[in-house]
């Protein structure tokens, strides 16, 4: 069923006047909800007494929301008074108004799906993801992280994609000049394939021609329509257009044909050549979703409901969620990212050849997908391949080749966010059988069906469940160079053979049983004497301590991480 929507461009404090006019707009229209893109309120540092008390009266309940309409950050900070109301009241600033995180995904009750990157690119934060929720700044990594929500009805952003006039014959308005543009806006949108994607341009409006995207493997014959509309603010001198209605069905197919005046997409994917350093992201494709919103959605009920599986925004490895802890994340490339555990098996000490960090390490993908067989298409696996060939060259080069490693993974359709739990073992473990063995013991103690040798690469050949372990140990020979690549491997097809030095086991899984997701973990645990440390919970640590973890690992596998610029 269509939903009619109502954007408008950035408000600028005025609150009164343009709530009173879509009070009255909507008496006649019923939209379902309203969009707010740019600044919603006055600058803080240029607001008069007036724009305080208008703030203060919205708070109070004095001007009325007459619809549920989200906001973001724009171009300019959120007042003070704004932001304590957020930081107790769950992204609700009164009633009918959502703060949307500056970097987000919302899936509304009628399933449209919004997506958000608020302010503007500061190229001078170091951090991979900015961590100032209402600051009007983003990274290169913010809007990377965004590409995991893998679609978007609606996309809004601050600023313009990079090139978006490229191709269009709609001109600028007379005396005006293009607001800000982006790159990492552009590879977003690119990404995200949105049905429409607004943004704001404070003295004009602009509606560029409709522009398609190539087909992609996934969707072969598709191809899907983008609209960007860049708003006007009420208070323009031109009085250009600040209002956009517009009915959105987000289960209606792409059109089966293209409609008039229609262009190729624009925008520019710049590829491969690293933009980033370690401390922040790489380049073309990440990916996300969300669980349980971290704000409510407008028709959200008290009542108890089941849940859907978590989607990008709430996925607790999906970059795009606000809540991620983002001081885990150590390395980010082109389709995966690196980070240390929540409450890690090993302790500090455990490894004292490796150096003092526990070295229990997350690759995880940034597409939001319950299993690798579901990515699009080889491009990830092979990056996690890589992954885990460059954390096998740090432990050859690091622990003087007296660690091996155990990497496995859970593949269930049913599960949230494929990822593979990397952890050091004994290399004297791994010759002489030991960790095969506990594998297949545990398994055999536990009923479960028997372990197999095979290489089930992407897992797209398997057509089932199943939980996998890679056994690897370095080479006894010096010599071997560390490319940074599995065993050598110079592609995809490549890192996923099995060589004399790694073994690959697969448990299918199958409804005839129930599965413990720590299978993984508690072999471990028994191999390495860490029984105590089963359960990840009863290992948390305080932040300082994980920050400390990380930054150790990151020091130690600087020189094997790929996704840094050499």
């Amino acid at each position: 069923m269509a939903s009619k929507i109502v954007v408008i461009g950035g408000i600028d404090g005025q609150l009164s006047s343009i709530f009173e006019k879509l009070s009255k707009l909507q008496s006649k229209n019923s939209f379902s909800f309203a969009i707010v893109v740019g600044d919603l309120f006055a600058d803080p540092s240029l607001a008069s007494p007036q724009d305080d008390a208008t703030t203060s009266s919205l708070l109070d309940g004095k001007i009325s929301v007459p619809l549920p309409t989200y906001f973001t950050v724009g171009g300019r900070a959120l007042p003070q008074k704004i932001i304590d109301r957020l930081e107790t009241a769950n992204g609700e600033v009164c009633t009918n108004l959502y703060f949307m995180s500056k970097r987000s995904t919302t899936k509304t009750s009628e399933g449209v799906r919004i997506v958000n990157l608020g302010g503007v690119l500061d190229p001078d934060i170091t951090a991979i993801l900015s961590k100032e929720g209402y600051l009007p700044f983003h990274t290169e990594g913010d809007a990377k992280s965004l590409h995991g929500a893998n679609t978007a009805d609606i996309l809004l952003t601050s600023t313009w994609p990079s090139s978006i006039q490229t191709g269009s014959n709609i001109p600028l308005p007379e005396n005006t000049e293009p607001p800000t543009s982006e790159q990492c806006v552009a590879e977003l949108c690119a990404s995200l394939r949105p049905r429409y994607h607004f943004s704001n341009s404070p003295s004009f409006f602009f509606e560029r021609e409709p522009f398609f995207h190539a087909p992609r493997e996934t969707h072969p014959g598709i191809r899907f329509i983008t609209r960007f509309i860049s708003l006007a603010s009420p208070n323009s001198s031109a009085k250009a257009k600040y209002l956009y209605a517009f009915s959105l069905d987000p289960t209606s197919p792409q059109p089966s044909t293209l409609p008039p005046g229609t262009t190729v997409s624009p925008l520019r994917i710049i590829s491969s050549k690293k933009r980033f350093r370690a401390n922040g992201p790489d380049q073309d494709d990440l990916n996300t979703y969300s669980r349980f919103s971290t704000y409510p959605t407008h028709h959200q009920q008290s009542k108890r409901i089941r849940q859907p599986p978590p989607g990008p925004a709430e996925c607790f490895f999906c970059l795009s969620n606000p809540q991620l802890a983002t001081h885990l994340i150590t390395s980010i490339a082109n389709e995966a990212y690196l980070t240390t555990a929540k409450g890690p098996l090993p302790t500090t000490e455990t490894y004292p050849s490796l150096g003092p960090f526990p070295a229990h390490i997350l690759i995880i993908p940034f597409t939001h997908t319950p299993t690798l067989a579901a990515l699009p298409d080889a491009a990830t696996y092979a990056e996690m391949q890589r992954y885990r060939s460059a954390l096998h060259a740090m432990l050859a080069a690091k622990a003087s080749r007296s660690l091996g490693a155990v990497t496995w993974e859970v593949s269930t359709a049913r599960g949230i966010h494929i990822h593979w739990q990397f952890l050091p073992v004994p290399a004297e473990l791994v010759a002489k059988g030991l960790v095969e063995a506990a594998f297949k013991v545990e398994a055999e103690n536990e009923k479960y069906p028997a372990f197999t040798r095979k290489a089930v690469g992407d897992g797209k050949g398997e057509g089932g469940n199943y939980f996998r372990v890679w056994i690897w140990r370095p080479s006894l020979s010096e010599s071997t160079p560390h490319t940074g690549r599995r065993n050598g491997a110079t592609s995809a097809d490549d890192a996923g053979e099995i060589d004399e030095k790694e073994t690959e086991l697969v448990l299918p899984l199958d409804t005839n049983f129930r599965f413990d997701l720590q299978f993984g973990r508690r072999v471990m645990a028994k191999l390495l004497g860490l029984e105590k440390r089963v359960n990840w919970r009863d290992c948390g640590q305080e932040e300082g301590d994980e920050k400390a973890d990380a930054e150790a690992f990151k020091k130690a596998f600087r020189e094997f991480d790929f996704s840094v610029e050499e």
